[in-house]
């Protein structure tokens, strides 16, 4: 009764719903910026389950956050985008080594490295949103 929250809980179903109707009418685009408003709640909750110590919720955060790190390293277009593809993969793997960190290190401040870093992707990825989509009009 008091434990960790069902995936079937009222809001667990409603934050699937949101998710879903943003992802139905997304484009290509818009895809990843919920990608990344997902993974920024996704290390706001895994730096709140390391600090209470929470190995059930941190051991899901971090299953999600790391998912969702390879979910956007893996849209990108190595080909076409040269070394801005590149260097986006250097920090997605750079995240996921920092969710990952080791025991004694500090692992909220590694969190909060790893969330400050994909904060400047996202705010880029944000920024460029307008002229995206004039050019897929």
């Amino acid at each position: 009764m008091f434990g960790a929250p069902s995936r079937y809980s009222a809001p667990a179903r409603y934050r699937e719903i949101d998710v879903a109707a943003r992802v139905e009418g997304a484009t290509p685009h818009g895809l990843i910026l919920i990608m990344f408003d997902e993974l920024l709640k996704g290390l706001d909750a895994l730096a709140m389950a390391e600090n209470a110590r929470d190995a059930v919720r941190r051991n899901a955060a971090q299953a999600r956050a790391i998912s969702l790190l390879h979910g956007l390293e893996a849209s990108l277009d190595f080909k076409r985008g040269g070394e801005i593809a590149e260097n986006l993969g250097r920090i997605y793997r750079e995240a996921r080594r920092l969710i990952s960190a080791t025991p004694g290190m500090d692992r909220v401040t590694a969190i909060g490295q790893a969330r400050d870093m994909l904060v400047t992707v996202s705010g880029a990825w944000e920024a460029i949103g307008p002229e995206v989509n004039a050019n897929l009009t």
